[in-house]
């Protein structure tokens, strides 16, 4: 293991000098994770998405593990300002063109879990419709071609009386950040409206009071579905879905909407749940309140969990003091074990539902959905250092 960091440690410096355009690195400050420089941070978002562009086509389809990456992209791009990773995004959605499942027989749109075109309303295959908007809002022109389709299936999708959109945990990360770019881009409420009614039917199906987690859907609900010791199942990615889906959409929901005070309060009580089934390597497990259960690190649910933690102490709703030793941990997991020399992010869960006993997860399992989630950790660490860098909130 200490030759491996080593390798790794040489290969962050390097793309550190290309970062940085120097080789001295900045001091951090005494509220920074320890060793963690703005540069590194840098280097090692460079080193993961540049490893995935080069190692995979921009022809991808639209679904959500892939839409889940260019999620990652976009706030990568954000940050750095590097045309080549808009550019990626953008062949991404012209090859979908702007669009997630293609039918245009609204009579047969459903919103179960389905592949197909005619699966319109699965928010699998609306989680895309995020980048093409956040492409929308960069582009000068302002082509209406660019967010037809979102606006198309999302007003169909909001004259319906149906509520129940939202049934899996995943979902409200794939779309509720949908709902608010769209309130952003227009400016008219009932899209918050809707988010509201949509979140308020999922959290009475998945959120649990009393652990302060979200099982993944109504078929893991305790008592009905136990984990190998006899309790209750939190799938670590499931519920990283809905941090880091929560902190997106706190960023942007008005302070004076309904919605925003029930969202803030789940956000809150899951760190409290999420602090506490850290492991001492700093990853979470996949059955979170059971490690036992699937042992071994996992890279998404800890890769969203770092990114909303992140987020919270970023925007004043997370105590820093509190969880900046989390972050720590959870980061140096990150860099160090997940995050090979290579580029390739290793020990992500293949893609489920749940946490599954036995199941291979080690460092050449890597997925789309992954590297998205690192790459929002990392543009949001950089950003905590550079408010450390400016004092205390």
């Amino acid at each position: 293991m200490t030759t491996r960091r080593l390798s790794l440690k040489a290969a962050l410096a390097g793309a550190s000098v290309l970062a940085s355009g120097c080789a001295i690195r900045p001091a951090p400050s005494a509220a920074t994770p320890v060793g963690t420089t703005k540069a590194e941070v840098l280097a090692a978002l460079r080193l993961a998405n540049g490893y995935w562009q080069r190692t995979n086509a921009s022809t991808l389809w639209a679904f959500w593990d892939v839409a889940a990456y260019h999620t990652g992209n976009m706030e990568a791009y954000a940050l750095t300002g590097d045309e080549t990773w808009r550019q990626y995004s953008t062949a991404w959605a012209e090859h979908n063109g702007w669009s997630g499942a293609r039918s245009n027989d609204r009579r047969a749109w459903k919103y179960s879990y389905g592949e197909k075109d005619e699966y319109v309303l699965f928010g699998d295959w609306q989680i895309c419709f995020q980048t093409y908007i956040d492409l929308y809002r960069l582009d000068p022109s302002k082509e209406p071609r660019k967010i037809a389709r979102a606006l198309e299936v999302m007003d169909y999708q909001m004259g319906t009386p149906n509520k129940d959109y939202w049934w899996w945990a995943d979902g409200l990360y794939m779309v509720m950040p949908v709902m608010t770019k769209l309130y952003k881009l227009t400016g008219e409420r009932r899209y918050l409206d809707k988010l509201h009614a949509y979140f308020l039917y999922a959290d009475q199906l998945m959120f649990d009071a009393e652990a302060g987690l979200y099982y993944r859907d109504a078929k893991y609900v305790y008592p009905k579905h136990k984990s190998a010791n006899g309790g209750k199942d939190f799938w670590a990615r499931g519920d990283g879905w809905v941090f880091a889906g929560l902190a997106k959409v706190l960023a942007d929901l008005p302070r004076d909407h309904p919605a925003y005070t029930l969202c803030l309060d789940r956000f809150r009580r899951m760190a409290v749940a999420l602090r506490a089934a850290q492991q001492a390597d700093g990853y979470w497990t996949r059955s979170l309140l059971d490690p036992a259960h699937a042992p071994g690190p996992e890279t998404s649910g800890t890769a969203f969990f770092t990114y909303g933690f992140l987020w919270g102490m970023n925007h004043g709703v997370l105590d820093r003091a509190t969880h900046a030793p989390l972050v720590e941990r959870s980061w140096r997991f990150l860099t160090q074990v997940a995050l090979q020399p290579s580029g390739k992010l290793g020990y992500v869960q293949p893609i489920g539902e749940r946490a599954i006993p036995g199941q291979v997860v080690d460092r050449e399992s890597t997925a789309p959905f992954g590297v998205g989630a690192f790459l929002l950790a990392a543009a949001e660490m950089t950003r905590f250092i550079d408010n450390n860098a400016q004092g205390p909130a």
